[in-house]
């Protein structure tokens, strides 16, 4: 039952995640949440998030904010590191992530989605059928309904890593 909410892979960062050879295995599009996966919780984009945003377009990505927040701050983020986004995305329900594959015009085989957050971004991603990627937390301080989720993830989290050892 759990398993369900099992990300498809972990990795330290958003920005330690091999995108060339994301990219040459086929992914094409990459949708992110922003807050804690990219800055801390309500911060501007800062230098690394554009300097990322940049390097992927070169690549040859496309890319999309996907975040339940509202869209002055969605907005603000997504002008500065030059994307594409949806606000108030209603994650992890799967319009807001069939939403962005239309506007990158990509299917659930090329995409990737990038969160740190089990409940929301992993378990919509994978019951979209879309390949995800879990990162750790940018920063501890969250808003209290995140922190109260966050000990249900420990408790996943402790039977994925017992079943992948």
């Amino acid at each position: 039952m759990l398993e369900r909410f099992f990300p498809d892979r972990e990795e330290d960062s958003s920005y330690n995640i091999d995108y060339e050879g994301l990219y040459a295995k086929g992914m094409r599009g990459i949708i992110f949440d922003i807050d804690n996966t990219l800055v801390p919780h309500g911060a501007p984009a800062d230098d690394r998030a554009v300097r990322l945003f940049a390097r992927l377009k070169e690549l040859g990505f496309q890319t999309i904010l996907l975040s339940n927040n509202k869209e002055p701050r969605v907005k603000m983020f997504a002008d500065a590191v030059g994307s594409k986004y949806i606000y108030k995305a209603g994650k992890p329900g799967r319009e807001g992530y069939r939403k962005a594959m239309e506007k990158m015009a990509t299917t659930p085989e090329n995409t990737l989605f990038v969160g740190d957050q089990l409940f929301t971004d992993v378990w919509g991603a994978k019951r979209t059928g879309i390949s995800n990627i879990l990162v750790k937390p940018i920063h501890p301080k969250e808003e209290i309904q995140i922190v109260l989720k966050r000990y249900l993830e420990q408790i996943v989290l402790y039977f994925y890593h017992r079943k992948r050892a």
